[in-house]
């Protein structure tokens, strides 16, 4: 955990005259679970795309298993396993098909390359669907295949953007098991970007990016001791009681959902308000000190992406039929 498995310094990248990066600077350990946590928009995906090579960075400079990304990118891309945000699997080839074609692409020889297939289909519980074609997988065993297909190899560090979007909670949760175990049993690097709070709440290391920038990184704890305030969530009647709230309460912060927030450790009596206000209220939740509460403290609103929207994306990938 003392050498650094990826170290970034002062990158700063542009699409146009948007800042995507503005002098990002990091260290991740080797062998944590390091995770980037921001909203959609945020810098996250760009600065995955400098670390795998992808584009380079407009300034500062980044070092992933020891090699510079843009003066030794082979060697980098040797380095590292990538599962991407969106699908890059050939949905007409079966599974085994689509890691021999990738073990090939890394120059893996026969034998090695046939046993670590063997090797990683098990550890993702597909060996029963070895030949079959990768059109005929649920979203969730496409994502288990991804995860595969980037530890064939056997990288040092593995890259995971948003890797479990729109699937179920029983398959995010079996996904981190298997990256879990392979932590302990490897030493691997895990760096994971992602908008699920509670996808990182076990992480070595978090840090919170908005707007391409770094606004926090620490451990969880430490974040949630540092930041993390005790807040009160009210949802008003109607628009009159959410004027009558903010007018008494300034320090109250608008959130979705015709929701509002209000500091309860800064000096706001819980009992007064709710005294006052308890009969024009539809809804009424404290929350502890959490990461959630860090990022609000910490930008002023809600780490709202996954929310709504995302909901309903995990039904209905918990509701669609075929393979799990």
């Amino acid at each position: 955990m003392n050498d650094a498995a990826v170290t970034v310094q002062d990158v700063s990248a542009r699409y146009g005259p948007t800042i995507a990066l503005d002098k990002v600077s990091l260290l991740v350990p080797a062998g944590s679970h390091f995770a980037l946590l921001g909203p959609n928009g945020a810098g996250k995906t760009t600065l995955v795309n400098i670390l795998c090579t992808l584009r380079r960075p407009d300034a500062g400079a980044a070092v992933v298993a020891g090699f510079d990304v843009v003066k030794s990118p082979t060697q980098a891309r040797r380095s590292i396993g990538v599962v991407f945000q969106d699908s890059s699997l050939d949905d007409r080839l079966t599974a085994w098909e689509n890691l021999e074609f990738h073990g090939l692409v890394y120059g893996m020889a026969s034998k090695p390359r046939r046993a670590m297939i063997e090797s990683v289909l098990a550890l993702v519980e597909l060996e029963d669907w070895t030949h079959e074609i990768v059109r005929s997988f649920s979203g969730g065993m496409r994502r288990r295949l991804e995860i595969a297909r980037a530890l064939l190899h056997q990288p040092r560090i593995l890259f995971l953007d948003e890797p479990t979007v729109g699937l179920d909670a029983q398959t995010r949760q079996r996904i981190w098991c298997y990256l879990d175990r392979l932590r302990q049993d490897t030493g691997l690097t895990v760096l994971t970007t992602t908008h699920y709070i509670e996808e990182v709440e076990n992480a070595d290391f978090v840090c919170i990016i908005d707007h391409g920038k770094i606004i926090a990184q620490d451990t969880p704890d430490a974040l949630k001791t540092r930041h993390g305030n005790r807040w009160l969530h009210v949802v008003p009647q109607d628009e009159a009681a959410a004027q009558a709230i903010a007018a008494q309460y300034p320090g109250v912060l608008k959130l979705a959902r015709n929701e509002l927030a209000l500091p309860a450790d800064q000096g706001i009596d819980t009992d007064a308000f709710l005294s006052q206000f308890r009969d024009r209220l539809k809804e009424i939740r404290f929350q502890e000190p959490t990461l959630e509460s860090v990022f609000l403290s910490l930008t002023g609103r809600e780490l709202r992406d996954r929310a709504d929207g995302q909901r309903a994306a995990d039904k209905s990938a918990g509701r669609r039929g075929g393979r799990r």
